[in-house]
């Protein structure tokens, strides 16, 4: 999956939301302070990281086939620093409630979009059936 369509994909579920502190700001700065929250060392998001400091049952809704179960915008602050979410806030002149509830409607979009239909789950699972999510975890770093 292209990065930048990743991206785009989670400013426009931003966007779209019903928060009208949102939904006015333009897709590239969206964008952009999505790609500045969710880099990794390497620049990219990691989200692998982010999926191995989830419930596993959320974590796999996200990877899997059917409905992505949703994350409360507070259980955010246990997989995201708290300075980059306010960093976050800043850059897009919102509170941070708005931040976190902005990220917390974006991450199961953007992560099921990195498994679409599960296809990426199926076969990481094949691959890596004994490790269970652990082993799911540490392939999905990889695909980005």
């Amino acid at each position: 999956m292209d990065l930048s369509l990743l991206l785009q994909l989670g400013a426009s579920v931003i966007q779209g939301s019903s928060d009208h502190a949102t939904t006015g700001i333009p897709l590239d700065k969206l964008c952009s302070a999505l790609s500045d929250l969710l880099g990794g060392k390497s620049g990219k998001p990691d989200f692998g990281a982010l999926l191995a400091c989830l419930h596993g049952k959320i974590a796999a809704s996200w990877l899997g086939n059917g409905a992505n179960q949703p994350i409360s915008p507070d259980a955010l602050s246990a997989i995201i620093d708290m300075d980059q979410l306010k960093a976050y806030a800043t850059k897009l002149g919102i509170s941070l409630a708005r931040a976190k509830t902005a990220i917390a409607d974006a991450l199961p979009a953007m992560i099921d979009k990195v498994s679409p239909d599960g296809s990426q789950l199926d076969d990481l699972a094949t691959n890596f059936g004994s490790g269970g999510l652990g082993g799911i975890f540490d392939a999905a770093k990889k695909l980005l």
